[in-house]
């Protein structure tokens, strides 16, 4: 049988390596998904409608306290909120200002609060953490037309556990050229997973946006689906402008993942995400903090 295993992450603000590890949530960390029967169950969207009846309901909201204290969650920097159920405290905000984006233009900041991985370009014989089909800009864009500006430039994989804030932002000034929803399955996302199950990142219920940045070029920003979230809202209205650090959308209950496309030459991971690739070790990043640079050097 499959056997759940932690995840070896670079706290970068405490600037040490932790061991990430939810017991309580094991099927997130799943190695082997296509060996589990529960993660088989799970991965269904019927399953994701149903959990979500019972994290929307009331009674869900007995959840809540033990999960802040058993996952130390600071909850003084969330807008004060009584939280009606479980999913309303999944979807909890920051208070205005406990994060902030870089003023500096060719600092991108970090669009999610979670762990990246990056590369700055993704070989035909990459080994880490999936072979290169997994990060196939064509697959996972869903189409060859959509990826060839990205051909050989930087990559940034995401992960957010059930703990996060799971708001994504605009790391920079911009506006949406494409936009599209594509595939259907939601398993989980870690990268153990992914070199189990290479094809995760372009079968899972994904939304794909093409953005047109001011100081980073056109990204290709996918959200992922995974575990228990089925459901990615859209909050920031497509055809309109988007600012730097303005709210992008919201992922539901559960374990997701971001991939971001960059052209070549445009922009690089910061060296830390860098570095702690190349050791198959996550970095883990606050919302707003540099993630990124612009140009090669």
């Amino acid at each position: 049988m499959a056997k759940p295993l932690p995840l070896p992450v670079w706290d970068r603000q405490k600037g040490k390596l932790v061991q990430e590890w939810m017991e309580d949530h094991q099927p997130h960390y799943e190695s082997e998904p296509q060996r589990s029967l529960t993660q088989w169950v799970k991965s269904r969207p019927v399953y994701d409608r149903l959990y979500a009846l019972y994290e929307n309901s009331r009674w869900s909201t007995r959840e809540i306290e033990p999960f802040i204290r058993k996952y130390h969650i600071d909850m003084a920097e969330c807008e004060p909120v009584r939280y009606r159920s479980f999913a309303e405290f999944f979807d909890r905000r920051f208070r205005p200002g406990v994060r902030r984006f870089p003023s500096a233009p060719e600092e991108m900041g970090a669009f999610a609060e979670a762990r990246y991985l990056g590369w700055k370009k993704v070989e035909q014989d990459q080994t880490f953490p999936v072979k290169g089909r997994s990060l196939s800009a064509e697959q996972i864009l869903g189409g060859a037309e959509r990826a060839r500006p990205f051909r050989g430039g930087p990559v940034l994989l995401v992960r957010l556990a059930p703990v996060d804030y799971h708001h994504m932002h605009y790391p920079d000034d911009g506006k949406t050229l494409d936009h599209q929803r594509l595939g259907g399955r939601l398993w989980t996302v870690n990268w153990h997973a992914l070199e189990s199950k290479p094809d995760i990142l372009f079968v899972n219920e994904r939304n794909v946006n093409i953005l047109e940045k001011r100081n980073f070029g056109r990204l290709g920003f996918v959200e992922v689906g995974a575990l228990s979230v089925g459901r990615i809202a859209q909050v920031h209205p497509l055809d309109a402008p988007f600012k730097r650090g303005e709210e992008k959308s919201v992922f539901r209950f559960g374990g997701s993942a971001i991939v971001v496309f960059g052209e070549p030459g445009r922009w690089r991971p910061a060296d830390d995400v860098l570095t702690h690739t190349s050791e198959s070790v996550e970095t883990l990043v606050r919302l707003g903090d540099c993630v990124a640079l612009r140009g090669l050097t």
